[in-house]
Protein backbone atom coordinates (compact mmCIF):
# COMPACT_ATOMS: atom_id res chain seq x y z
CA UNK A 1 0.00 0.00 0.00
CA UNK A 2 2.88 2.34 0.82
CA UNK A 3 4.33 1.77 -2.65
CA UNK A 4 0.98 2.52 -4.25
CA UNK A 5 0.56 5.74 -2.31
CA UNK A 6 4.10 6.77 -3.10
CA UNK A 7 3.57 6.08 -6.79
CA UNK A 8 0.29 8.00 -6.72
CA UNK A 9 1.99 10.89 -5.00
CA UNK A 10 4.73 10.94 -7.58
CA UNK A 11 2.16 10.85 -10.38
CA UNK A 12 0.30 13.78 -8.81
CA UNK A 13 3.55 15.74 -8.59
CA UNK A 14 4.66 14.90 -12.13
CA UNK A 15 1.39 15.12 -14.06
CA UNK A 16 0.56 18.80 -13.42
CA UNK A 17 4.07 19.79 -14.45
CA UNK A 18 3.89 17.72 -17.64
CA UNK A 19 0.46 18.96 -18.63
CA UNK A 20 1.35 22.56 -17.86
CA UNK A 21 4.51 22.24 -19.92
CA UNK A 22 2.53 20.75 -22.79
CA UNK A 23 -0.01 23.58 -22.78
CA UNK A 24 2.77 26.15 -22.51
CA UNK A 25 4.49 24.61 -25.56
CA UNK A 26 1.23 24.49 -27.48
CA UNK A 27 0.42 28.10 -26.65
CA UNK A 28 3.64 29.27 -28.31
CA UNK A 29 2.81 27.59 -31.64
CA UNK A 30 1.15 29.63 -34.40
CA UNK A 31 -2.62 29.31 -34.33
CA UNK A 32 -4.32 28.15 -37.54
CA UNK A 33 -7.97 27.79 -38.52
CA UNK A 34 -8.97 25.35 -41.29
CA UNK A 35 -12.35 26.42 -42.66
CA UNK A 36 -13.51 23.04 -44.03
CA UNK A 37 -12.87 19.33 -43.70
CA UNK A 38 -10.17 18.91 -46.34
CA UNK A 39 -8.56 15.73 -47.76
CA UNK A 40 -6.27 13.89 -45.33
CA UNK A 41 -2.90 14.57 -46.96
CA UNK A 42 -2.98 18.25 -46.00
CA UNK A 43 -4.15 17.59 -42.46
CA UNK A 44 -1.43 14.98 -41.96
CA UNK A 45 1.19 17.53 -43.04
CA UNK A 46 -0.08 20.04 -40.48
CA UNK A 47 -0.25 17.46 -37.68
CA UNK A 48 3.16 15.91 -38.32
CA UNK A 49 4.92 19.24 -38.75
CA UNK A 50 4.61 20.05 -35.04
CA UNK A 51 4.78 23.70 -36.10
CA UNK A 52 1.17 24.80 -35.62
CA UNK A 53 -1.86 24.27 -33.48
CA UNK A 54 -4.96 24.13 -35.63
CA UNK A 55 -8.70 23.90 -35.34
CA UNK A 56 -10.92 22.76 -38.20
CA UNK A 57 -14.56 23.17 -39.17
CA UNK A 58 -15.17 19.42 -39.42
CA UNK A 59 -17.93 19.38 -42.03
CA UNK A 60 -18.47 19.04 -45.77
CA UNK A 61 -20.74 22.09 -45.55
CA UNK A 62 -19.33 25.65 -45.47
CA UNK A 63 -18.66 27.12 -42.05
CA UNK A 64 -21.36 29.64 -41.09
CA UNK A 65 -20.09 33.19 -41.42
CA UNK A 66 -20.73 34.03 -37.76
CA UNK A 67 -18.75 30.98 -36.67
CA UNK A 68 -15.95 31.79 -39.09
CA UNK A 69 -15.58 35.35 -37.78
CA UNK A 70 -15.40 34.02 -34.24
CA UNK A 71 -12.89 31.26 -34.95
CA UNK A 72 -10.34 33.33 -36.89
CA UNK A 73 -9.82 35.74 -34.00
CA UNK A 74 -6.15 35.80 -33.07
CA UNK A 75 -5.14 33.34 -35.79
CA UNK A 76 -1.70 33.46 -37.39
CA UNK A 77 -2.86 31.52 -40.43
CA UNK A 78 -6.02 30.49 -42.27
CA UNK A 79 -6.40 27.53 -44.62
CA UNK A 80 -9.59 28.12 -46.59
CA UNK A 81 -11.49 26.99 -49.67
CA UNK A 82 -13.25 29.08 -52.30
CA UNK A 83 -16.55 29.35 -50.40
CA UNK A 84 -15.01 31.55 -47.70
CA UNK A 85 -14.87 35.27 -48.42
CA UNK A 86 -11.62 36.64 -47.07
CA UNK A 87 -12.59 40.30 -46.95
CA UNK A 88 -12.19 43.37 -44.77
CA UNK A 89 -14.70 42.12 -42.20
CA UNK A 90 -12.88 38.83 -41.74
CA UNK A 91 -9.44 40.43 -41.60
CA UNK A 92 -10.65 42.84 -38.92
CA UNK A 93 -12.07 39.90 -36.97
CA UNK A 94 -8.80 37.96 -37.28
CA UNK A 95 -6.72 40.83 -35.99
CA UNK A 96 -3.07 41.80 -36.40
CA UNK A 97 -1.61 38.32 -35.80
CA UNK A 98 -2.75 37.04 -39.19
CA UNK A 99 0.26 36.45 -41.44
CA UNK A 100 -0.81 33.85 -44.02
CA UNK A 101 -3.94 32.90 -45.94
CA UNK A 102 -3.62 29.64 -47.86
CA UNK A 103 -6.49 28.80 -50.20
CA UNK A 104 -7.09 25.30 -51.52
CA UNK A 105 -7.97 26.57 -54.99
CA UNK A 106 -6.38 27.91 -58.13
CA UNK A 107 -8.92 30.75 -58.29
CA UNK A 108 -8.64 33.63 -55.86
CA UNK A 109 -11.71 35.73 -56.61
CA UNK A 110 -12.95 34.97 -53.04
CA UNK A 111 -9.95 36.84 -51.63
CA UNK A 112 -9.98 40.62 -51.29
CA UNK A 113 -6.42 41.16 -52.47
CA UNK A 114 -6.49 44.90 -51.86
CA UNK A 115 -7.50 44.31 -48.24
CA UNK A 116 -4.81 41.68 -47.71
CA UNK A 117 -2.07 44.16 -48.59
CA UNK A 118 -3.81 47.25 -47.24
CA UNK A 119 -2.28 49.57 -44.65
CA UNK A 120 -4.23 49.81 -41.38
CA UNK A 121 -3.96 52.05 -38.32
CA UNK A 122 -3.43 50.42 -34.93
CA UNK A 123 -2.96 52.60 -31.84
CA UNK A 124 -2.24 55.66 -34.01
CA UNK A 125 0.45 53.74 -35.95
CA UNK A 126 0.10 52.76 -39.61
CA UNK A 127 1.00 49.18 -40.54
CA UNK A 128 0.80 47.26 -43.77
CA UNK A 129 -1.11 44.04 -43.24
CA UNK A 130 1.32 42.35 -45.60
CA UNK A 131 -0.57 39.07 -45.42
CA UNK A 132 0.93 36.43 -47.69
CA UNK A 133 -1.30 34.29 -49.90
CA UNK A 134 -0.76 30.71 -51.03
CA UNK A 135 -2.85 29.01 -53.70
CA UNK A 136 -2.86 25.71 -55.62
CA UNK A 137 -2.33 26.11 -59.38
CA UNK A 138 -1.01 23.40 -61.74
CA UNK A 139 -1.86 20.37 -59.56
CA UNK A 140 -5.47 20.37 -60.78
CA UNK A 141 -4.83 21.25 -64.44
CA UNK A 142 -5.05 17.71 -65.80
CA UNK A 143 -8.15 16.85 -63.77
CA UNK A 144 -9.98 20.01 -64.87
CA UNK A 145 -9.05 19.38 -68.50
CA UNK A 146 -10.44 15.85 -68.28
CA UNK A 147 -13.73 17.12 -66.86
CA UNK A 148 -13.90 19.83 -69.53
CA UNK A 149 -13.62 17.20 -72.25
CA UNK A 150 -16.16 14.98 -70.49
CA UNK A 151 -18.61 17.88 -70.21
CA UNK A 152 -18.05 18.81 -73.83
CA UNK A 153 -18.80 15.27 -74.97
CA UNK A 154 -21.81 14.88 -72.68
CA UNK A 155 -23.27 18.15 -73.95
CA UNK A 156 -22.48 17.80 -77.64
CA UNK A 157 -23.62 14.16 -77.83
CA UNK A 158 -26.74 14.97 -75.78
CA UNK A 159 -26.03 12.22 -73.27
CA UNK A 160 -28.19 13.60 -70.44
CA UNK A 161 -31.09 14.03 -72.83
CA UNK A 162 -30.53 10.52 -74.17
CA UNK A 163 -30.46 9.09 -70.63
CA UNK A 164 -33.79 10.79 -69.93
CA UNK A 165 -35.27 9.39 -73.15
CA UNK A 166 -34.05 5.90 -72.30
CA UNK A 167 -35.60 6.08 -68.86
CA UNK A 168 -38.89 7.60 -69.96
CA UNK A 169 -39.46 6.12 -73.41
CA UNK A 170 -36.96 3.27 -73.78
CA UNK A 171 -39.53 0.83 -75.08
CA UNK A 172 -40.48 3.27 -77.87
CA UNK A 173 -37.09 4.40 -79.09
CA UNK A 174 -34.43 1.68 -79.25
CA UNK A 175 -32.40 2.31 -82.40
CA UNK A 176 -34.15 5.12 -84.24
CA UNK A 177 -32.22 6.46 -87.21
CA UNK A 178 -33.34 10.08 -86.85
CA UNK A 179 -33.33 10.32 -83.04
CA UNK A 180 -30.93 12.51 -81.00
CA UNK A 181 -28.52 13.18 -83.84
CA UNK A 182 -25.39 15.25 -83.20
CA UNK A 183 -22.30 16.39 -85.04
CA UNK A 184 -18.94 14.62 -84.64
CA UNK A 185 -15.90 16.26 -83.13
CA UNK A 186 -13.81 15.31 -86.16
CA UNK A 187 -15.71 17.80 -88.31
CA UNK A 188 -15.64 20.72 -85.88
CA UNK A 189 -13.39 23.60 -84.83
CA UNK A 190 -12.53 23.89 -81.14
CA UNK A 191 -11.84 27.18 -79.40
CA UNK A 192 -10.50 27.36 -75.87
CA UNK A 193 -7.61 26.47 -73.61
CA UNK A 194 -4.75 24.62 -75.27
CA UNK A 195 -4.55 21.94 -72.54
CA UNK A 196 -8.09 20.83 -73.39
CA UNK A 197 -7.07 20.66 -77.03
CA UNK A 198 -4.23 18.27 -76.19
CA UNK A 199 -6.76 15.80 -74.80
CA UNK A 200 -9.07 16.23 -77.80
CA UNK A 201 -6.34 15.74 -80.39
CA UNK A 202 -7.09 11.98 -80.70
CA UNK A 203 -10.68 12.87 -81.70
CA UNK A 204 -9.30 14.32 -84.96
CA UNK A 205 -10.67 17.80 -84.39
CA UNK A 206 -10.32 19.73 -87.65
CA UNK A 207 -8.82 22.90 -86.16
CA UNK A 208 -7.82 24.35 -82.78
CA UNK A 209 -8.05 28.07 -82.06
CA UNK A 210 -7.59 29.96 -78.80
CA UNK A 211 -7.39 33.41 -77.30
CA UNK A 212 -5.60 34.82 -74.25
CA UNK A 213 -4.12 38.09 -73.07
CA UNK A 214 -1.21 37.26 -75.41
CA UNK A 215 -0.21 34.37 -77.68
CA UNK A 216 1.18 31.28 -75.94
CA UNK A 217 3.27 29.60 -78.62
CA UNK A 218 4.97 27.19 -76.22
CA UNK A 219 1.61 25.49 -75.62
CA UNK A 220 -0.11 26.25 -78.92
CA UNK A 221 2.62 24.60 -80.96
CA UNK A 222 1.92 21.28 -79.27
CA UNK A 223 -1.40 21.01 -81.10
CA UNK A 224 -0.85 23.53 -83.89
CA UNK A 225 -3.41 25.89 -82.36
CA UNK A 226 -4.00 29.30 -83.91
CA UNK A 227 -4.19 32.46 -81.81
CA UNK A 228 -7.23 34.62 -82.67
CA UNK A 229 -9.11 37.57 -81.22
CA UNK A 230 -11.99 37.05 -78.80
CA UNK A 231 -14.51 37.96 -81.51
CA UNK A 232 -12.96 35.52 -83.97
CA UNK A 233 -13.01 32.81 -81.32
CA UNK A 234 -16.76 33.34 -80.98
CA UNK A 235 -17.38 33.36 -84.73
CA UNK A 236 -15.26 30.37 -85.69
CA UNK A 237 -15.75 27.92 -82.80
CA UNK A 238 -18.06 24.94 -82.97
CA UNK A 239 -17.06 24.21 -79.37
CA UNK A 240 -16.04 27.12 -77.16
CA UNK A 241 -14.44 26.20 -73.82
CA UNK A 242 -13.89 28.96 -71.26
CA UNK A 243 -11.13 28.32 -68.71
CA UNK A 244 -10.02 31.78 -67.59
CA UNK A 245 -9.65 33.26 -64.11
CA UNK A 246 -12.42 35.48 -62.75
CA UNK A 247 -11.09 39.04 -62.63
CA UNK A 248 -12.71 42.46 -63.04
CA UNK A 249 -11.78 42.23 -66.73
CA UNK A 250 -13.38 38.82 -67.29
CA UNK A 251 -16.48 39.30 -65.13
CA UNK A 252 -19.54 38.77 -67.34
CA UNK A 253 -17.41 38.58 -70.49
CA UNK A 254 -19.50 35.70 -71.84
CA UNK A 255 -22.70 37.61 -72.55
CA UNK A 256 -25.17 38.30 -75.33
CA UNK A 257 -22.46 40.02 -77.35
CA UNK A 258 -20.48 36.75 -77.38
CA UNK A 259 -23.41 34.38 -77.87
CA UNK A 260 -24.86 36.44 -80.73
CA UNK A 261 -21.61 35.98 -82.68
CA UNK A 262 -21.46 32.21 -82.19
CA UNK A 263 -22.69 29.61 -84.67
CA UNK A 264 -26.17 28.20 -84.17
CA UNK A 265 -24.70 24.71 -83.83
CA UNK A 266 -22.08 25.85 -81.29
CA UNK A 267 -21.58 24.30 -77.84
CA UNK A 268 -20.48 26.55 -74.96
CA UNK A 269 -18.50 25.02 -72.05
CA UNK A 270 -17.51 26.76 -68.79
CA UNK A 271 -15.22 25.14 -66.21
CA UNK A 272 -13.67 28.36 -64.89
CA UNK A 273 -15.90 30.50 -62.65
CA UNK A 274 -19.61 31.20 -62.86
CA UNK A 275 -19.01 34.94 -62.75
CA UNK A 276 -17.50 35.05 -66.24
CA UNK A 277 -20.94 34.22 -67.68
CA UNK A 278 -24.07 36.36 -67.81
CA UNK A 279 -26.49 33.52 -67.05
CA UNK A 280 -29.58 35.45 -68.12
CA UNK A 281 -28.02 36.01 -71.55
CA UNK A 282 -26.98 32.36 -71.73
CA UNK A 283 -30.53 31.24 -70.96
CA UNK A 284 -31.88 33.43 -73.74
CA UNK A 285 -29.27 32.15 -76.18
CA UNK A 286 -30.08 28.52 -75.35
CA UNK A 287 -33.86 28.84 -75.15
CA UNK A 288 -34.14 30.72 -78.46
CA UNK A 289 -31.78 28.43 -80.37
CA UNK A 290 -29.12 31.09 -80.80
CA UNK A 291 -26.57 28.42 -79.80
CA UNK A 292 -27.05 24.66 -79.63
CA UNK A 293 -26.06 23.81 -76.08
CA UNK A 294 -24.04 24.57 -72.97
CA UNK A 295 -22.17 22.57 -70.35
CA UNK A 296 -21.47 24.27 -67.00
CA UNK A 297 -19.40 23.02 -64.09
CA UNK A 298 -19.59 26.43 -62.40
CA UNK A 299 -22.49 28.81 -61.81
CA UNK A 300 -23.51 31.91 -59.89
CA UNK A 301 -24.43 31.25 -57.15
CA UNK A 302 -23.16 27.84 -56.14
CA UNK A 303 -25.11 25.74 -55.71
CA UNK A 304 -27.47 27.03 -58.38
CA UNK A 305 -31.06 27.07 -57.03
CA UNK A 306 -33.02 24.14 -58.44
CA UNK A 307 -35.73 26.50 -59.68
CA UNK A 308 -33.26 28.40 -61.89
CA UNK A 309 -34.46 28.61 -65.52
CA UNK A 310 -31.27 26.96 -66.83
CA UNK A 311 -32.40 23.69 -65.22
CA UNK A 312 -35.50 23.67 -67.41
CA UNK A 313 -33.47 23.40 -70.61
CA UNK A 314 -32.68 20.06 -72.21
CA UNK A 315 -29.69 21.56 -74.01
CA UNK A 316 -27.91 22.69 -70.83
CA UNK A 317 -25.86 20.27 -68.69
CA UNK A 318 -25.08 21.59 -65.19
CA UNK A 319 -22.60 20.00 -62.78
CA UNK A 320 -21.92 20.95 -59.12
CA UNK A 321 -18.34 22.28 -59.52
CA UNK A 322 -16.57 18.90 -59.65
CA UNK A 323 -13.75 19.62 -62.12
CA UNK A 324 -11.00 18.92 -59.56
CA UNK A 325 -12.94 16.17 -57.77
CA UNK A 326 -10.56 13.23 -57.97
CA UNK A 327 -8.94 11.64 -54.93
CA UNK A 328 -5.46 12.31 -56.30
CA UNK A 329 -6.08 15.93 -57.24
CA UNK A 330 -7.94 17.03 -54.14
CA UNK A 331 -5.29 15.45 -51.90
CA UNK A 332 -2.54 17.17 -53.90
CA UNK A 333 -4.36 20.49 -53.50
CA UNK A 334 -4.76 19.89 -49.76
CA UNK A 335 -1.07 19.03 -49.37
CA UNK A 336 0.05 22.06 -51.37
CA UNK A 337 -2.22 24.36 -49.35
CA UNK A 338 -0.76 22.98 -46.10
CA UNK A 339 2.83 23.36 -47.30
CA UNK A 340 2.11 26.91 -48.49
CA UNK A 341 0.73 27.74 -45.06
CA UNK A 342 3.66 26.29 -43.12
CA UNK A 343 6.26 27.93 -45.34
CA UNK A 344 4.51 31.28 -45.03
CA UNK A 345 4.40 31.05 -41.24
CA UNK A 346 8.11 30.23 -41.18
CA UNK A 347 8.82 33.28 -43.34
CA UNK A 348 10.12 31.07 -46.15
CA UNK A 349 9.23 31.02 -49.87
CA UNK A 350 5.96 29.20 -50.47
CA UNK A 351 5.79 26.40 -53.06
CA UNK A 352 3.04 28.42 -54.78
CA UNK A 353 2.58 32.01 -53.63
CA UNK A 354 0.26 34.58 -55.13
CA UNK A 355 2.30 37.75 -55.43
CA UNK A 356 0.22 40.73 -54.31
Amino acid sequence: MWCSRTALGRLRRIAPCTVTGFHRAMSTLPKVYVTRKVPPDGLDILRKSGQVQFEMWDSDEPVPRVELLKKVKGCDGILCVLTEKIDAQLLEAAGPNLKVVSTMSVGFDHLSLDELKKSVTILACVFSRGIRVGYTPDVLTDCVAELTVALLLATSRRLIEATHEAGEHGELYGYVVMNLQTAQLASWDLGGLVRNGMRLKPFKVKKFIYTDVAPRPELANMIEAEYVSFDELAKQSDFLAVCCALTPETHGICNWNLFSKMKKNAIFINTSRGGVVNQEDLYEALSTGLIAGAGLDVTTPEPLPTHHPLFTLKNCVILPHIASASYTTRNAMSALAANNLLAGLRGEPMPKELKL
